[in-house]
């Protein structure tokens, strides 16, 4: 295979773009300099090192103190970033960037190879705890033969590489010797430096004049995290706030209507999924597991808790993706058939007893567990929820694992390897329901060395069939972004990530 085909088949199984359905009024007026915009952020900060940090939230703050090796197009190609150019050899193993000349960290400092080193080597380093650190799994070497130049040899092929470099989490380049503060000052090659954070009330970004690709417009961002959803809106009326993102479902026809305000709406911008814990006895049982899918309308549950702010599926991968599996239909509720699963696996009626632990982080979490505990109720299960702040849920259920059911977002679907790896392989950074199945894991490892994109998209479909029918999890739906912005906010038509999660500010404008 030659190396162009190799480049184009390891991102090629991506496919897609987010598909928007508003354009703000203002995308095309003049840019003007100045101003601190503030943003009504729906979701709290939590870790601050880019390597370490495995939230959303978080991750869409640090998009803009960071910078990445490689990005993507609004298609979902990958195309260099912070290295002007990349290329690969004809066995598929060396990877050779060339960065960019000139480029400036926060601290004044010239990225050199010397950093892409650091930071590749770091988040590889299983004491760094990074989230992504078995993207590196493959790598046998990093070589710096020159100041601009960074050699990347794997010991075996790994289709996705170039692609989960296009993600901060893994891409993004750290000053050499930074790795100590990043967690309480991240120091980036970003449009915008970090100034200070509130924990749990704000966060304060400045304009980097010496910024690689220009600087930014606004001079500062103000982030005020309002988990809220009325709070939030309110601030966004009273003129508190000049955006906010996660408008409330019930709120959006409203919002829509009003010509005081811009409407920036996309689909999608995550999918949510129902959790259970497999080493808690219960749902060891694949029989338990299939049962409380059985006793859950995905339809009625989306209209309830999100007002019918998304649409459901049966598949994670992204919805243009050529790994989709459109053959999947959910399971329709059935609770005849539920109950009598609970009986063969040794449950009566108000036998089994679990404690659903959501967050009030997203408010619709809380309102489907509600939902789903009158169904599960009917089915014969004596189900209580326990609600918990966003900082004691990522503490009690994906940090220590401490929950029998929940409910969780997932971001980033374009990337197959980063959504069906890290949350299904036994050794997923984001397996935290034990999910152990050997054919998940033959499957996962097989298409990180399989390059032709049929072939690979074909074996996640068959990693979604497994899922589906071990009832693994339950998946749920996607759920639409959007953004609610004053009129005087410009460029909001350049916010939001090809990626449909992160929110970029480099091209936004006040105007007077």
């Amino acid at each position: 295979m030659k190396r162009r085909d190799f480049l184009k088949s390891t991102s090629a199984v991506v496919g897609g773009t987010i598909l928007y359905s508003a354009v703000p009024a203002l995308a095309q007026s003049t840019p003007v300099s100045g101003g601190t915009l503030i943003w009504g952020h729906s979701e709290t900060t939590q870790n601050l090192d880019m390597h370490q940090t495995g939230t959303a939230s978080t991750g869409r703050v640090l998009q803009n103190v960071h910078s990445s090796i490689v990005t993507v197009d609004k298609d979902l190609n990958v195309i260099p970033n912070l290295a002007e150019s990349f290329d690969l050899s004809e066995d598929g193993l060396v990877y050779t960037f060339k960065l960019r000349s000139g480029v400036k960290f926060h601290d004044g400092s010239d990225m050199t190879s010397a950093d892409v080193k650091y930071s590749f080597e770091r988040c590889k380093d299983p004491a760094t705890g990074a989230v992504n650190f078995e993207v590196f799994n493959a790598v046998e070497s990093i070589e710096t033969p020159d100041d601009l130049t960074v050699i990347v040899t794997l010991n075996s092929i790994n289709a996705p590489f170039l692609s989960r470099l296009a993600e901060n989490g893994a891409g993004v380049i750290m000053p050499e010797g930074s790795g100590e503060v990043q967690g309480t000052t991240p120091i980036g090659a970003g449009p915008f430096k970090f100034v200070r954070r509130e924990f749990g009330n704000e966060v304060e970004l400045a304009r980097f004049d010496e910024y690689w690709e220009g600087p930014a417009y606004l001079e500062k961002i103000m982030i005020r995290e309002i988990t809220e959803p009325t709070v939030r809106l309110t601030g966004l009326r009273t003129g508190e706030l000049h955006m906010i993102n996660d408008i409330p479902a019930d709120r959006m026809a409203e919002i829509k209507e009003d010509p005081a305000y811009q409407v920036v709406t996309w689909f999608p911008l995550n999918w949510d999924f129902l959790n259970m814990n497999h080493d808690f006895e219960p749902f060891k049982d694949a029989r338990v597991r299939k049962a409380f899918d059985l006793m859950i309308d995905k339809e009625a549950l989306l209209e309830g808790a999100l007002w019918g702010e998304g649409a459901v599926t049966a598949s994670p991968s992204y919805p243009t993706s050529a790994s989709y599996n459109h053959d999947l239909v959910q399971r329709p509720q059935d609770f005849e058939q539920a109950r009598a699963l609970l009986s063969e696996a040794g449950y009566g009626p108000g036998e089994l007893k679990v404690v659903f632990k959501v967050t009030t982080n997203y408010p619709y979490h809380v309102e489907a567990a509600q939902i789903m505990l009158e169904w599960f109720r009917e089915g014969g299960v004596d189900m209580s929820i326990e609600q918990l702040t966003w900082s004691d849920w990522l503490s009690q259920v994906w940090v220590d694992k401490d929950f029998q059911i929940s409910m969780m977002n997932f971001f980033t679907l374009w990337e197959p390897d980063f959504l069906y790896y890290s949350l299904w392989n036994t050794t997923g950074a984001f397996n935290y329901r034990k999910i152990s199945d050997p054919v998940i894991d033959e499957l996962t490892e097989k298409a990180r060395i399989t390059v032709d994109p049929d072939a690979r998209a074909d074996i996640y479909k068959a990693v979604q069939q497994r899922v589906f029918d071990e009832t693994h999890d339950v998946y749920l739906w996607f759920r639409n972004g959007s953004i609610g912005a004053q009129l005087s906010v410009g460029g909001l038509d350049t916010v939001v990530h090809p990626n449909g999660s992160n929110l970029n500010f480099h091209k936004v404008w006040l105007n007077a």
